[in-house]
């Protein structure tokens, strides 16, 4: 059989998958990288059991149409703003794509973060380094393989439980998440069944697919050869210094830097090398930076044989696609600043309620026509807002009357509440159609000028 000259690093000339063990490294990147994953883990994790204003910090609850942004509440009808939140992510991932490739696969995706973070961490305290690993894959199943086995999958477990509780407290808010927990699953049948099948994704992802996930499912290593070009930053490897590699054909005077140690192949988390070019498969963790700079090193060679460079000596980055990324990046911070800034304090729907469209009542001036409508008020704010909902004076002398449990209502911050209201009025202010139109004037304490509704009267036509 001919040798495959173009296969995916983690599959075997069958087909099959390679299981990649990659070695730890060390480095002043590493450190930075775990750093941050520390940081993002406890943002992650912590965030959703967190309050601020009275609301969880970060709430995204589909059932109620209410998304919550650090004490900010958006309902359903701001949806033009959340379009420009996920503009504005987007944009920002390709403007950083262009200008240094991967940096976010490698830094901060949650696959890199939790697997490298969390799940090789358990790995090694449980089984060792990565020469242990990789030796006791190889071994026959003994009872202290099985006993490693069952502590790592029972941590691994463990771990994507906590997670997947984590992940589901910002769609179904943390304190019903805990309500829900404390009581008997029977009763919550449906929100059961979901942590359970999060934690079972979370297990098969981050304890056995692994890397699979960035080359064969993740869509954005695909988009890495739209978004790249010769000027951007990335991972790569000095060709014109490391080669010719040190080998015994090539003479000495004339080999290059690199010393043919594969130590960037065996840190690697997708088992590529490094030293063909810009892949697919790379995540731009800069594993081989820290593991080539310490060979470097040891070798007393300078560092910098893997760094982070362009195609070009030197990388250009006031380019058309970057201005192009800048600009409809700022255009959507600026449309969100804009409409965030002049947002209504509240909203107000008045809706018919579900009954008879009207009722005709008997009352010592005659009889007179009843309308029943239901009003939905939305505090936008963080503080308690006080509504007032009159009729204007022409439509009161017509003889047109406002009726409701009570005059002013309160809604508390960052709330909703619906009130039902009754429209008394005479049969003389309907036109022939039976219909008659009011204004209804809404004041709020937290607005100057009050807030216009029109309601449409419905009662009985004329007869011709």
């Amino acid at each position: 059989m001919s040798e495959l000259k173009e296969a995916l690093s983690s599959l075997d000339q069958y087909g099959s998958r390679i299981d990649i063990i990659p070695a730890e490294v060390r480095g002043k990147f590493r450190t930075r990288r775990v750093w941050l994953q520390i940081i993002l883990l406890l943002v992650f994790l912590i965030l959703p059991w967190t309050r601020m204003g009275g609301n969880q910090t970060f709430l995204v609850d589909i059932i109620h149409r209410r998304f919550i942004f650090f004490g900010v509440q958006f309902w359903s009808n701001d949806g033009p703003l959340i379009f420009f939140i996920f503009a504005i992510i987007i944009l920002s991932l390709a403007l950083m794509t262009a200008l240094w490739g991967r940096v976010w696969c490698g830094w901060a995706c949650p696959q890199t973060v939790f697997i490298d973070g969390v799940y090789r961490r358990i790995e090694q305290w449980v089984e060792g380094n990565y020469i242990a690993r990789r030796k006791l894959k190889q071994q026959p199943m003994s009872f202290s393989k099985a006993l490693k086995w069952i502590a790592k999958w029972g941590l691994f477990l463990l771990v994507s439980s906590i997670i997947a509780h984590s992940f589901i407290a910002y769609f179904s808010g943390s304190r019903e998440l805990i309500s829900m927990m404390t009581g008997s699953p029977t009763e919550n049948w449906s929100y059961f069944l979901l942590v359970s099948g999060v934690t079972g994704g979370l297990l098969f992802n981050f304890g056995w697919f692994r890397e699979q996930f960035c080359i064969v499912v993740c869509p954005y290593g695909r988009f890495q050869s739209v978004l790249l070009d010769s000027n951007s930053v990335t991972v790569l490897y000095d060709q014109k210094r490391g080669e010719p590699r040190k080998n015994s054909v090539v003479p000495k005077e004339l080999q290059g830097d690199c010393v043919s140690c594969n130590r960037c192949v065996q840190v690697c988390p997708t088992g590529i090398d490094i030293r063909k070019g810009v892949q697919m498969e790379c995540i731009a963790c800069t594993a081989c930076i820290d593991a080539c700079d310490e060979i470097m090193e040891k070798v007393e060679k300078p560092k910098g044989l893997i760094r982070y460079a362009s195609l070009r000596e030197k990388p250009r980055y006031f380019r058309p696609r970057i201005l192009i990324y800048a600009a409809l990046l700022v255009t959507a911070i600026g449309t969100l600043g804009f409409n965030f800034f002049r947002r209504a304090p509240n909203m107000v729907t008045v809706l018919r309620a579900v009954d008879m469209p009207f009722q005709t009542l008997k009352t010592g001036d005659g009889e007179k026509i009843l309308n029943h409508f239901r009003l939905h008020l939305h505090n936008q704010v963080a503080k308690d807002q006080t509504f007032e909902i009159l009729i204007p004076k022409e439509d009161i002398v017509k003889g047109v009357q406002l009726t409701m449990p009570q005059a002013l209502v309160t809604v508390p911050a960052l709330e909703s509440k619906e009130v039902h209201f009754f429209v008394i009025y005479p049969h003389e202010v309907l036109n022939e159609k039976g219909g008659y139109s009011v204004t209804l004037q809404i004041h709020s304490s937290e607005m100057e000028s009050p807030m216009l509704k029109v309601i449409h009267l419905i009662g009985p036509q004329r007869a011709p």
